[in-house]
């Protein structure tokens, strides 16, 4: 490979990494990612939704708190005893407290279901009725994928994975 050849791959480099890097750093100064051992603290034990309670899994829960202190969560549920339709569509409990963008969808500050069916993300209000549904993409990159976790989006904004799916999310 030539010099010439070998300068223009790190220019090229050098530019993506400056593109991407404002928003990874933009989505850190403004906000905090919230590992589990952080949402333990903020989220219940159990929630009600479709007339039932279920009970969280605080081991699998992400979160953000943004700088003015805010909160968005997402916490995996336990949907023993709920119908097959409603476990299937419901498998997280997601606290916005703030207006977001999901997917390019905007989701007004509440308590939601949400979950990922095939290839989509669902989001549903606390009597299971659909809000949006907006499609989910695969990461098959991920090594070692946890049930439930938030990442900033090298887009800028964050991602909401279930498993190896996600969805982006912004405010």
């Amino acid at each position: 490979m030539s010099n010439h050849a070998i300068l223009k791959m790190a220019a090229a480099s050098a530019l993506a990494v400056m593109i991407a890097a404002p928003g990874l750093m933009k989505a850190q100064q403004d906000a905090t990612i919230l590992k589990p051992e952080d949402t333990q603290k903020l989220l219940p034990t159990s929630v009600f939704y479709c007339g039932q309670q279920a009970t969280t899994q605080a081991r699998n829960s992400g979160g953000v708190k943004f700088a003015d202190g805010h909160y968005v969560l997402a916490t995996l549920v336990d949907t023993t005893g709920y119908s097959a339709a409603v476990a299937s569509k419901y498998q997280a409990y997601f606290i916005v407290e703030v207006p977001i963008k999901v997917g390019g969808h905007s989701l007004v500050a509440g308590i939601y279901g949400a979950g990922i069916v095939g290839d989509k993300f669902l989001v549903t209000d606390v009597g299971a009725h659909d809000v949006f549904t907006v499609a989910a993409s695969e990461d098959a990159g991920i090594k070692r994928p946890m049930p439930l976790q938030i990442v900033a989006d090298p887009a800028g904004g964050f991602r909401l994975y279930i498993g190896r799916q996600y969805v982006t999310f912004k405010r």
